[in-house]
């Protein structure tokens, strides 16, 4: 029987290349106009969001800027595409102005609102934010919060577990909107932050805070501090925080894939980033 002929199968190296560069372009796209996934790298929003959480941010409810686009690769444009302004406790990332890397930090003022912090407390126009104490936040140690440095070290614990956590404490904040979250405040003499104002936020600008407000870099601190110099430009708003999607706690090895598993925090997995909206505080 005669052996069927031969047939060369090469590889059609320019569809196998073009295939490869609509599928980054529909990556980017997405991660651009609709959201993509952002992780926490230090403690400055604790206890909401802890170093090591792996959130979806996602791009289209404030419309888009140059900060929205994948690793910033537009250049800079003045303004927003179908904008629409954050609302008080939305956490949100954000791209100082001249610089490229993201920070995520929880918006308090808008336009117009004047901001002011005595002993911690934040004063929104003209009236203090709503706090209440609550019980410490017990955040198990582990290799991406060892509480062992600066002003947590003092809160670390040994838990009724044996277990180690670090004991901050809580204060839950309720703003004029009923929108509600919680914060660490150190104390009164825990930081400059603790001191400030009053400003006016100016026009198509938002004042952030983090969440650990004794440890955030942001609107109340100057440029040369490493803070954001005040309120920051509403067009350097990449997106806004939705919920968190998993959790690594820093033992994980990237030779190692069973490490990848055994590293994970699940209670943390789901956590909804949207304020808690209650009955706004009586005046």
């Amino acid at each position: 029987m005669a052996e069927p002929p031969k047939t060369d199968k090469k590889v059609d190296w320019v569809t196998e290349i073009r295939g490869l560069a609509w599928l980054v372009l529909a990556v980017l796209s997405f991660w651009t106009f609709i959201a993509k996934p952002f992780y926490i790298p230090s403690e400055s929003m604790m206890p909401t969001l802890i170093k090591g959480d792996r959130l979806v941010v996602s791009k289209f409810p404030y419309g888009w800027s140059y900060a929205s686009s994948f690793w910033h690769v537009l250049p800079f444009i003045h303004g927003r595409l179908f904008g629409h302004m954050p609302e008080r406790g939305d956490v949100v990332i954000l791209t100082p102005p001249g610089e490229s890397s993201d920070y995520i930090k929880r918006v308090i003022g808008l336009p117009g609102d004047t901001i002011e912090v005595r002993g911690g407390v934040v004063w929104l126009n003209g009236k203090p934010i709503q706090r209440v104490a609550q019980k410490p936040a017990l955040i198990p140690v582990d290799a991406n919060v060892p509480c062992d440095r600066g002003l947590e070290a003092a809160y670390r614990v040994t838990g009724p577990d044996g277990k180690l956590y670090c004991a901050m404490p809580v204060f839950r904040e309720t703003l004029p909107s009923g929108r509600t979250y919680d914060t660490i405040d150190l104390g009164v003499d825990a930081s400059p932050g603790d001191e400030y104002g009053p400003i006016t936020v100016p026009a198509d600008h938002v004042f952030v805070m983090g969440d650990n407000r004794d440890e955030s870099a942001d609107s109340r601190y100057p440029i040369e501090e490493q803070g954001l110099g005040g309120p920051i430009p509403w067009e350097n708003l990449g997106g806004r925080a939705e919920f968190i999607t998993h959790s690594y706690d820093g033992t994980g090895e990237i030779w190692n894939p069973i490490s990848w598993f055994t590293a994970l925090r699940p209670h943390r997995t789901g956590i909804n980033l949207h304020p808690v909206r209650v009955a706004p505080p009586k005046n």
